[in-house]
Parts: structure tokens; sequence; C-alpha cells
């Protein structure tokens, strides 16, 4: 069959269904809360209702029962939740702190906010996510601690990771946002470092339009973050802390509507995570064997719940560049397919080094000793996989059916079963 690209008919003739998690159950607890006229529990005081209403309490209640951790503190984004967890550690301006390339811009930004410097190390080829190796190569004296992005759905190497960490005297800080109920040896995604964090973002698995949450096993974190999340500068007298560094006056609160829906949400994390993992599986049977096409890999004892799914390709074993292999993709109706990530140390606000105001700060401030760097080339595989190999499918909000599934699985081994002529195409225009 020809391809559409050359104006043969589409594999994928009409838009796919969006998938809508938001159901009656979370419409009632919505409505419940609108009709209590309550939809924010706090007080930027102390005293009982510092720590959020009861729909928050609950959901919180809820959300460390279900993942078997001890604290889960709600935020109004993830992005808030990060910024916190950081401030709870205690890093301090002129700190390094180790994170991704591969990853959304929040993760490192959240470092920034505390005049702290993010130092990129790189990734892993197969899971996309930091290769421990390229951590420890990056330690410095300077270093105070790891984020680590679970990315697309599957967990890190959170063991060796954690034992760097361990050794070095570091913290390690785990951003699960698109990976919830996704499991490796240690437990779930998100709940093996000293502090981690999902998303509630309407991307996300699970949704409440915007929201994040926070857990940790430590006391101490968890109730640093509750500060930073409730202009803790105005507390901090009457509760009796006397560590107040970084505890600078935010809201970041979550509002009641949106925990009473959360919780809502919650109640069908297990399943919805099943379905993701069903139909990720049935892409990767239905992909398998094609040539040059790697589908992505679970390392033995995880799981992956694919908020994006990925293989990547071998542009020489195909000897198809991969910009004419999503042209050909899309022609045929793959929807929500990219080349995935943005590198973020190849961003305006790291190669000029100036995140507040127009001096270089905080690289030029006094109180940085180091020599961070963000030129290309620092992290090979990542810069590799953003140029050449990744293929990236968004399943989520767009949870396909079997059978958009298997129009997918269609459209890619049409267009494989046409490679020759994409061959002889590319050839025809590279000689022009």
């Amino acid at each position: 069959m020809t391809l559409a690209l050359f104006g043969g008919e589409r594999t994928i003739a009409r838009p796919f269904s969006t998938y809508n998690s938001i159901g009656k159950a979370e419409e009632d607890a919505a409505l419940r809360v609108i009709r209590s006229g309550t939809l924010s529990g706090y007080l930027g005081s102390w005293n009982e209702r510092f720590y959020g209403g009861p729909e928050v309490l609950a959901f919180e209640t809820a959300f460390a029962k279900l993942f078997g951790i001890k604290h889960a503190v709600a935020f109004n984004s993830l992005s808030s939740g990060l910024m916190a967890s950081v401030g709870a550690l205690g890093i301090a301006p002129g700190d390094e702190v180790i994170v991704s390339p591969w990853t959304m811009s929040a993760t490192a930004t959240a470092i920034l906010v505390w005049n702290a410097i993010p130092v990129f190390a790189d990734i892993e080829p197969e899971t996309f996510n930091l290769d421990p190796a390229s951590v420890e190569a990056n330690i410095t004296p300077r270093t105070k601690a790891v984020i680590v992005t679970d990315i697309f759905g599957h967990a890190a190497r959170l063991d060796e990771l954690a034992a760097i960490c361990a050794r070095h005297g570091l913290k390690l800080v785990e951003d699960a946002a698109q990976a919830p109920y996704a499991k490796c040896p240690q437990g779930f995604a998100g709940c093996v470092a000293d502090v981690g964090g999902f998303s509630l973002n309407c991307h996300k698995l699970i949704q409440t339009g915007e929201g994040g949450v926070m857990v940790t096993a430590d006391d101490r974190i968890a109730e640093r973050m509750r500060l930073i999340r409730n202009h803790g500068e105005a507390v901090i007298g009457p509760k009796g802390e006397n560590d107040i560094a970084n505890i600078i006056g935010y809201n970041l609160r979550y509002g009641e509507i949106e925990a009473a829906m959360a919780a809502e949400q919650l109640k069908r994390l297990p399943g919805l995570a099943a379905m993701r993992q069903a139909t990720g599986e049935r892409l990767s049977r239905g992909l398998a064997g094609l040539e040059g096409l790697a589908t992505p890999v679970i390392r033995p004892g995880c799981t992956h719940v694919f908020y994006i799914y990925a293989p990547r390709l071998d542009e020489k074993a195909i000897g198809v560049e991969r910009g004419l292999i999503l042209d050909a993709l899309r022609a045929e109706g793959v929807p929500h397919i990219s080349p995935g990530y943005q590198l973020l140390h190849l961003l305006p606000i790291y190669q000029r080094r100036t995140a507040h105001g127009s001096r270089g700060f905080p690289w030029s401030a006094d109180f940085y000793h180091g020599h961070a760097r963000y030129d290309e080339g620092i992290c090979p595989v990542a810069e590799r996989l953003h140029k050449h190999e990744l293929l990236a499918l968004e399943l989520g909000p767009h949870d396909y059916t079997d059978e958009e599934a298997d129009l997918v699985i269609a459209a890619f081994r049409k267009v494989w079963a046409n490679l020759d002529e994409l061959r002889a195409r590319a050839r025809a225009g590279a000689g022009k």
C-alpha cells in the first residue's frame, strides 16, 4: 500500500477518542464542597487549620495509606511541591543539586528558586532515567542532593542512586510525576527517596486539573514542606520552630474542591495503571520484530505505567532519518507522536546563566565557587536520543482502546513495509 505521505490512504482516518477520567464520583465530590461554601480550609496563622481543610487532610491520609508511606503533603502543583522539598532539605545558595536534563523544566528550576545550582547528569539509553555512573561522576564538594525523575512511567535505578547518596552524604528527591503506581524492587516509584512527588496535572494518570503530592517517611521534612506551603514565617514563633532557614512565605496550598475530587480519583488509580500497562504491552507485542525499532524496556522487578510509550529508532539500521519516519507516521494519522523532550541544559536560562535579574545570578554570585557546565556534549546519551532515536507516543490523557492501539500498530507496520520507498525518496531529495 502507498504511504499516506505520498498520496496513499491514511491508516487512521478519524480522530481517536479522548478518555475522560472525571466521572460522577468526582462531580458529586466537587458539588458537595461547593455546597458547603468552604473552598479552602487553610489559615495562614498558627492554629489547627494551618494544615488545611477536611478534604485536603482526608486526601493526604488516603494517599499515604495507599502508598504505604508516613506523610503525604498536597500542593497546588508538583512544581510547587518540588520547590518546597528542595527548601525543606535545607539546600542553600551556591549548593549544587544533580538533576536530569531529560525532564520537565520545573524539576530543575525547583533548585534555582533557592539560588542553588543545577548540575545535569546523563541518562540511560533504555529507560531514559538518570545514569548512576554519570551522577557519581558529577558529584563535587558542593553537591548536596540529587533529584531523579521516573520518566515516562518507569522507575529509575533507585537502589543504586540511594546507595550513591548514602555514600556521599546526599539527599535524594524523586520526581514521580509520570509514574504513579509504578513499582520497582524497593516499592512504589516516588516512595523510595528521602522525599518524592506526584503530579495531579490534567495530563497525568489521575488528575484534578492541577495539583501535586509530596511523600516522605521523615517527620521533619514533612513539617518543613507544610511550612513552606503556607506562609511558614508567620507561624514559626508560636510553633516553636528553631531552624528558620528557607521557611519563607508562599501560598502553595491545594483547594478543597480539588482535594475532594482527588480522593475519588485515587480510588481508581490501581485500575487506571493496569489499563495503561495493558495498552503499553499491546503496543510492544504489535511492534515487536520491526527492523531498527526497540520497544520500551521494563527492568526486572519493575512495572511501567506508560505515561509516554517511547520506542527507540536506529537510523543506521533502517537507513532512514527519524524526521522522515515521524512525517510518515503522522501522515498515517498516528496522534500525539513527537521526538520527545527538550534538553534542559541547552535552554537559554542555562546557556546564558541568568535565572534572577540580568546579572548572571546565581552563577555569578560570590557564594558560588563551582564550575557547572551546560555546553552541548555534556549529556551525550540524552542528546543522541533527542536528536536521532526517540519516538514518543503520548498515551495520557488519550488512553487508547484496543482498536486504537491496533491502528497505531498497523500504521507503524505500513511505514516499515515501505522503508525502501522512504530510502529512495530520501536519496532523491539529497541529490537535488
